[in-house]
């Protein structure tokens, strides 16, 4: 057997025991970040490390036995049993251990029928968990986006941990969960009903009471647990804990607004229906707008994929991106247990692990319900197993299209949303471009000694800001007796002056690599939005900052900008051509012969139009298959991954996304290797001119 595939065949092997190994909520998950083990003898398992607080476990430590507690026990304790200890540590263990509670007293339907069974939270639910426990030991307000596979429970996982928050934490928080349709709501009150029926009536005590306060206080209302509100049958209010819980529906959105709520759940958001009268986010900010912004309260907005540009899809890139209050989680389909297909032996599976190895370069399918041999390597080097690339080879047969299969079981996060178009980059080379991707060094402004005009070029440095829109991954390089000819570009995507506008990107290449055969580096990024006047100086800051690097400006928006607004497009024009007096390096386009006898004045920018895009995203194709150049900014492989050739031939993101960065990459790269000469070293004062006007001429 050959070594790789040897090595494939025990990686798998490991794989499969991670995910195979017995998970047991009593006696606590020792590979759960978090815990630790709880040495007292009678009591041995695996607790939250936050439980270690309370001084019921101390003194249980301190011990080292259930039986040495018991024997130190004074005064009105004296009398304790065995059992009223037991029956202490856990309720303290149902207050601070989520899985321990929901396998102890939280019973849910059989999948399949039977009796109902305790909830034992699965691989998936305990990667959703984890994340919701994050926050509140926190002690922030919870807020998650869940894109998610389908058939693993995460729906019932949230809605009973937002039960646990109202029957163990707090009296009072009241919870509203919004689904697409009837049929879901029926089930969500079903499994709240099959939950509260076997739910021990003593356990509604006060979430601080000890075990015998708790048992004494049991008894209100008679031994009914629930009561409805309203006439309606939506609502119903747990009499112990004097908490409300409501069911809507995103198709009666009426029924969702008012109330004081604390905890929210929105399933199925993608599938919600714009109309009319009523849109996904109404829907939204009437259910949780009076929902505060503090510990021991919930959103949860959680779906399957579906499509681009609408509200699931643009608030999970917010949140994926760090720009929102929400918390992006993503549970692709290998990470939940039921998608495999065993072999029948270990002659199948090596078989199979060969076909997997040796075809991992191909790129083409053989079929349109097949994955091209790339695609199932790139599963395995994500972490699934064989026995689950198997089944989603099997599970792909199903469908004539790639795109109707992420939909229902995603990968990863960008295939998830479906698109009608073509995908522009490979996106394994994309992924090879990660290799290089880091935070930035520092973030700041580059400044002078006035924010625009000549002097704003005066006097130029950089001043260090957390809060600074330019991020830097290498500082400039300046020699004092020679500089580097060529060596830094300059390239500059305007985008719109408002919030909700295209970012404007300004992008610093650094070709000293390409001197002795290596690639031109992406070494820093402005990005942010502004009045086209400023960003012209701040841009050309930049530029010199960057040891005097060619200046590009991107021209389509100041040749195209608002032509209503009478005047403006020739004060763009002004503003570039005032630039290049006050900044001699500005990039200006090739002049035609025609242009050059009639004396046409020289144009400043690089146009992208129909002929010169296809030949910049040529470039970058070439770029990013090859490996021709080093990217740092994650966001712009984000980019890369969601740009689409449509079905008109025309280029552009998918809704939801930019291409502000990609662009910046696109023109830069073009003129890296195409335009400018390769960088050279020249002595200061040898009679180079470097500051000239620059141009696709010149070039």
């Amino acid at each position: 057997m050959d070594v790789e595939i040897k090595e494939i065949l025990e990686e798998n092997r490991r794989r499969n025991m991670s995910a195979s190994r017995l998970y047991d909520p009593v006696a606590g998950d020792p590979d759960e970040a978090g815990r630790i083990w709880f040495p007292v003898k009678g009591l041995e398992c695996h607790i939250p490390v936050e439980m270690t607080r309370e001084q019921f476990v101390r003194d249980l430590m301190k011990c080292g036995s259930l039986d040495g507690y018991l024997s130190v026990l004074k005064g009105s304790e004296a009398t304790a049993t065995r059992e009223w200890v037991l029956r202490k540590w856990t309720v303290t263990r149902c207050r601070h251990d989520f899985p321990f509670w929901a396998a102890t007293f939280a019973y849910i339907k059989r999948k399949g029928g039977g009796d109902d069974v305790l909830f034992v939270l699965n691989r998936a639910q305990r990667k959703l968990v984890a994340a919701l426990e994050d926050m509140r030991r926190a002690g922030d307000p919870v807020r998650l986006i869940l894109l998610k596979a389908r058939q693993w429970g995460g729906s019932t996982c949230v809605q009973l941990y937002m039960a646990w928050l109202q029957l163990v934490h707090e009296k009072g928080l009241n919870s509203l969960i919004i689904a697409h349709q009837r049929a879901a709501t029926d089930e969500i009150k079903d499994m709240f009903d099959r939950m509260l029926k076997n739910y021990p009536e003593e356990e509604f005590g006060n979430e601080c009471d000890d075990g015998d306060e708790r048992k004494g206080k049991a008894g209100r209302g008679g031994g009914k647990k629930t009561e409805n509100v309203g006439g309606a049958g939506a609502a119903f209010r747990v009499i112990h804990r004097n908490c409300k819980i409501k069911v809507g529906t995103a198709e009666t959105p009426n029924a969702c607004r008012g109330g004081d709520y604390n905890l929210v759940h929105c399933s199925e958001v993608g599938l919600w229906k714009s109309t009319q009268k009523k849109t996904p986010e109404d829907i939204v900010r009437a259910a949780t707008s009076g929902v505060l912004l503090r510990p021991m309260t919930m959103i949860v907005y959680e779906s399957t994929a579906n499509g681009t540009g609408n509200f699931f899809h643009k608030e999970y890139e917010a949140a994926k991106n760090g720009e929102s209050q929400f918390r992006a989680l993503f549970v692709a389909w290998y990470e939940i247990e039921q998608y495999v297909l065993p072999f029948k032996d270990d002659a199948e599976r090596e078989n199979f692990a060969r076909q997997l190895y040796e075809g991992r370069e191909a790129a083409h399918p053989l079929s349109d319900r097949r994955q091209p041999g790339a695609y199932l390597w790139w599963l395995w080097g994500k972490g699934a197993t064989l026995e689950a690339i198997r089944w989603y080879v099997s599970e792909r047969a199903k469908y004539s299209d790639h795109g109707l299969m992420a939909a229902e079981y995603p990968s990863d996060d960008v295939e998830a949303f479906v698109h009608s178009g073509a995908r522009v980059f490979d996106r394994y080379k994309v992924e090879e471009l990660r290799r290089e991707c880091r935070a930035p060094m520092m973030r700041g402004e580059v400044d002078g000694d006035t924010a625009y005009g000549e002097k704003s070029l005066e006097n130029v440095r950089f001043n260090e800001d957390a809060n600074g829109a330019l991020a830097v991954w290498a500082d400039r390089e300046v020699f004092r007796d020679e500089y580097v000819a060529d060596r830094y570009l300059v390239v500059v995507d305007i985008g719109g002056r408002s919030q909700t506008a295209d970012w404007t990107v300004i992008a610093v290449f650094d070709r000293i690599g390409m001197a002795g055969g290596g690639k031109p580096e992406i070494v820093a990024q402005w990005r942010g939005h502004v009045d086209f006047d400023l960003l012209a100086w701040n841009a050309a800051r930049i530029a010199r900052y960057y040891d005097n690097a060619l200046l590009v400006i991107e021209s389509n928006t100041l040749e195209t900008h608002d032509p209503l607004r009478s005047g403006e497009s020739e004060q763009s024009s002004f503003l570039l051509n005032r630039l290049r007096d006050a900044y001699p390096n500005l990039y200006a386009r090739k002049q035609s012969e025609e242009e050059i006898r009639q004396g046409a004045p020289v144009r400043y920018g690089f146009h992208t139009n129909v002929a010169t895009k296809p030949m910049v995203i040529s470039m970058l194709v070439q770029a990013i298959r090859e490996g021709l150049y080093v990217e740092h900014d994650e966001n712009c492989l984000t980019e890369f991954l969601a740009y689409e050739q449509r079905q008109n031939g025309s280029y552009g993101a998918l809704p939801g996304h930019h291409d502000d960065m990609l662009m910046t990459r696109a023109i830069g790269l073009h003129i890296c290797f195409r335009e400018m000469p390769l960088p050279r070293r020249v002595l200061r004062g040898s009679g180079y001119r470097r500051n000239r006007p620059a141009s696709a001429a010149v070039f």
